[in-house]
């Protein structure tokens, strides 16, 4: 039977990975415009809530610290498309240094899925992107932080191929068994294991953190017996540095987050040990015309509450909404007069905002850094546009230019603080 899968592993990874490669769009320069203005100094409100984050940061740069200061976002489709997080994330390896690719959903969840770092290539697993919100009354479906489960057996392949500086020294997968056996063999750098996804009790996720012998830029996981339902990957560098996670859903909003299984969540971030937690959500409620403020504000705190409870030593930071506007409503901002933001934006952007500032929870004003009112407009409309013609979507050019700004504001405020530990009487 291994054999056989090691067989399965080439020819299906030979067959897939060019299209796979193909996929991805490299960083291209580009002339932007600058951060716009905000009332948050820097575009960062409440950066003292990030004081736990700093410290990791500082411990590496110190040579203190020997395993990755791990920054996990969790959103919609500005999150999942990983250009946004793939500008932070490079920018913060340039400085502290890379610690791996990060956590992964357990294949691709849309056909076009292209994450920086790695590509991805998978045959005879059964992805499962369950409805974004359960209708009441019945049961939420069983999926973890990255909104999607994958289902194999024996015969199916998944495999992971990491571009140089991203390679892989521990291998993280969160999953359940479907049945007696070893459940999935991970085959990475000359290492071939089995791990039982067998818990005490039927069902239950069973998260396994595995070694590697060294860094590798090929991973496999191939089911074995009746094989695993997977709902997370995660390839670590193992080292100090920075590891950054984009976990999106396209559609999705603070109800889809709140829907997601406790019990998948609470194993999955005791395995990822995330410094930050960050929430990028606000989009699809602000085009929600029915949103109903408080009860948006009762789920915000919620999802804050919880995230502090299943990642206690975690730092949060809010996104707040940024700039969308809706096509075909005359007498809007646009230059066309053909479209305006639709007015729930505003409800969760004040919603967001004066429950960070209540909670004690970072918030980042995006709406204000891209430009304030209707720049989803100008935006699109420049030369080069940054953002697509929906007035929703960044453009691959205009989502480096953003997450240069949240990456810029962002290491500001830890050189802040930084200047202000010194001047306290603190180490450099």
């Amino acid at each position: 039977m291994r054999t056989a899968a090691a067989a399965l592993s080439a020819g299906v990874w030979i067959a897939v990975s060019g299209a796979a490669v193909a996929q991805e769009i490299p960083y291209a320069a580009v002339a932007a415009p600058p951060a716009g203005e905000s009332d948050c100094p820097g575009g960062l409100c409440q950066a003292g809530a990030l004081t736990g984050l700093f410290e990791a940061l500082a411990a590496t740069e110190a040579g203190q610290r020997t395993r990755p200061v791990h920054i996990l976002q969790i959103g919609d489709s500005h999150t999942i498309g990983d250009r946004i997080t793939g500008k932070l994330r490079a920018d913060l390896q340039a400085r502290f240094g890379a610690a791996g690719r990060g956590v992964l959903p357990p294949g691709a969840p849309y056909d076009s899925y292209a994450p920086l770092q790695v590509r991805m290539a998978a045959a005879g697993w059964s992805a499962e992107n369950p409805s974004l919100q359960s209708a009441a009354g019945t049961p939420s479906p069983r999926v973890g932080l990255a909104g999607m489960r994958a289902t194999g057996g024996e015969g199916a392949l998944i495999g992971f191929e990491l571009d140089p500086g991203a390679e892989a020294s521990v291998v993280g997968i969160c999953g359940r068994a479907r049945g007696g056996g070893a459940g999935l063999s991970v085959e990475a750098g000359g290492l071939g294991r089995g791990l039982d996804f067998n818990g005490a009790t039927p069902d239950q996720e069973v998260c396994h953190e595995l070694a590697l012998p060294g860094p590798t830029a090929s991973v496999r996981l191939i089911p074995l017996e009746r094989g695993v339902v997977m709902d997370s990957v995660m390839l670590s560098g193992a080292k100090p540095g920075v590891m950054v996670s984009s976990l999106g859903v396209i559609g999705t909003t603070l109800r889809d987050l709140a829907s997601r299984d406790e019990a998948i969540a609470a194993a999955e971030l005791a395995l990822w040990r995330p410094g930050l937690i960050v929430l990028a959500f606000g989009t699809n409620e602000g085009f929600d015309d029915a949103l109903d403020g408080r009860a948006y504000e009762a789920l915000l705190r919620d999802q804050i509450a919880r995230m502090r409870r299943l990642a206690p030593a975690a730092s949060l930071m809010l996104l707040g909404a940024p700039d969308a506007l809706r096509s075909g409503e005359p007498g809007g901002c646009s230059a066309d007069g053909r479209r305006r933001p639709p007015p729930s934006l505003a409800v969760v952007r004040d919603v967001q905002r004066r429950v960070a500032a209540d909670m004690g929870v970072a918030f980042w004003d995006w709406q204000g850094r891209m430009g304030g009112a209707c720049s989803a407009d100008r935006l699109a409309l420049r030369d080069a546009p940054l953002m697509r013609g929906d007035r929703v979507h960044f453009t691959s050019e205009g989502a480096d230019w953003i997450g240069g700004v949240l990456s810029r504001d962002l290491l500001a405020a830890y050189d802040g603080w930084k200047a202000a530990r010194v001047a306290a009487g603190g180490p450099n």
